[in-house]
């Protein structure tokens, strides 16, 4: 590719590069517990509704519409002292019990199927299985992330790669490659939770 090519490429698609470069920012921040993480949160959220809403991804906007509200509360939680760098949470990792793995998988499914149902039938998704999955998913991982729960990363790890997938065949690929530094972050997070878990059994 030369250089006019890669010109004309960028200037067709900086706001999905501008959104790519804020989220990984957004993870670096988040890793370090530094609370500039929800400012960039909130550009890259936003971004991205842009970005899904072009490319008929309905269900992924709505879901980063949600992670802007989420970024918001945060940034304020935050500035007000609810949460500082040296502080640390005392909720331990936790293993998900098999019955409630159940009610999971099958709320996963039911969030699925209706989120499915809409794009067939009020949108013009062409990927309304695929969207539907991966919002639900995300949906369903967030919950565990809230509750600690060492698979929550497992969940994340078959999202980001069928997102991952997706993406790249609408022809997204920052957001492809993005997906894929977030396949193998779940990766890596899940062994370092599992790494605590051991730790510090219960």
């Amino acid at each position: 590719m030369d250089l006019d090519s890669l010109i004309s490429w960028f200037s067709s698609n900086y706001v999905e590069v501008t959104g790519v470069i804020t989220s990984l920012v957004y993870l670096y921040f988040s890793v370090r517990q530094i609370i500039w993480l929800w400012p960039f949160g909130i550009i890259s959220s936003a971004l991205f509704i842009l970005i899904f809403f072009n490319s008929k991804f309905y269900a992924d906007m709505g879901l980063q519409v949600y992670y802007l509200g989420v970024s918001i509360y945060g940034w304020i939680y935050w500035s007000r002292g609810g949460i500082t760098r040296d502080q640390k949470s005392t909720l331990p990792v936790c293993r998900i019990p098999r019955q409630l793995a159940m009610i999971l998988s099958m709320t996963g499914i039911v969030i699925m199927l209706g989120i499915v149902y809409i794009l067939q039938h009020f949108t013009d998704s062409d990927v309304p299985w695929g969207d539907g999955f991966t919002t639900a998913g995300s949906i369903i991982a967030t919950w565990m992330l809230a509750r600690k729960v060492l698979e929550h990363w497992l969940v994340w790890i078959v999202v980001d790669s069928v997102a991952a997938g997706l993406y790249f065949y609408k022809g997204l690929y920052p957001s492809f490659l993005l997906y894929l530094i977030y396949t193998v972050i779940a990766v890596i997070g899940y062994f370092q939770w599992k790494k605590s878990l051991s730790e510090n059994p219960v």
